[in-house]
């Protein structure tokens, strides 16, 4: 009897260290993301856009990390001092601003999604679904730059920044591409190619607005420096 519980007793022991052992190798995996060459999904999709807005890609953002996406990690690799191997793990992902883990910003709340969300439909809605995901890339633009409010809330309630604020079209129901949208923003997806102004050309009467440099034209909003 005493050895069948000394049996016992090991076995719940060993059972015990295996449960523990992989549960660290689950939030290892999860500290450490890596993507190379055949991953796929959506932080691969942020990685291609970063590096095509910094001029290091000039390939599709598709999400399939493929032989193009390889040389152009091992060119931003070796532009900023890290191991050049073309796989983007810890210390790439923190070069490259993202989050160590692989996923998304995480200190975004969840009504300022919502309200990233809420501002692209009032402002784009009808609009090419590219086109969307450039409304929240701008208001995101805004926030990482210096002359703007540090936060989406602040971008978004800043007075005048926005007509949708003004004329109603913030308080019509959100659209389901517009909530996409918004996420496709947060997770670094800029078709606007950096912009931070946007207005409509058959509406804007300000000269000042018509002034600023173009970058890009998606739909009916031209897309400025």
């Amino acid at each position: 009897m005493c050895k069948d519980r000394k049996r016992l007793i090991v076995g719940l022991l060993l059972l015990f260290l295996a449960n523990i052992l992989i549960i660290t190798l689950f939030q290892t995996a999860a500290q450490a993301a890596t993507f190379r060459q055949g991953s796929t999904g959506t932080a691969v999709r942020t990685i291609q856009t970063k590096l095509k807005n910094w001029g290091y890609y000039d390939g599709a953002v598709d999400g399939i990390y493929g032989s193009a996406t390889t040389e152009a990690v091992k060119y931003f690799q070796k532009t900023n001092g890290l191991t050049v191997d073309g796989i983007v793990g810890p210390a790439t992902l923190k070069a490259l601003g993202m989050p160590t883990d692989g996923g998304g910003s995480s200190s975004v709340s969840s009504s300022e999604v919502d309200l990233l969300a809420r501002v692209i439909s009032a402002e784009a809605r009808g609009e090419p679904y590219s086109g969307q995901v450039a409304v929240g890339a701008v208001i995101l633009n805004r926030v990482e730059h210096p002359s703007f409010p540090s936060t989406i809330s602040g971008v978004v309630y800043q007075p005048g920044a926005f007509t949708c604020m003004v004329d109603g079209q913030f308080n019509e129901p959100v659209a389901d591409s517009a909530v996409r949208a918004a996420q496709d923003a947060l997770n670094g997806v800029d078709p606007s190619g950096g912009a931070i102004y946007y207005f409509n050309p058959t509406t804007a009467t300000s000269a000042w607005i018509w002034s600023r440099p173009l970058i890009t034209i998606i739909g009916n909003h031209r897309f400025c420096a």
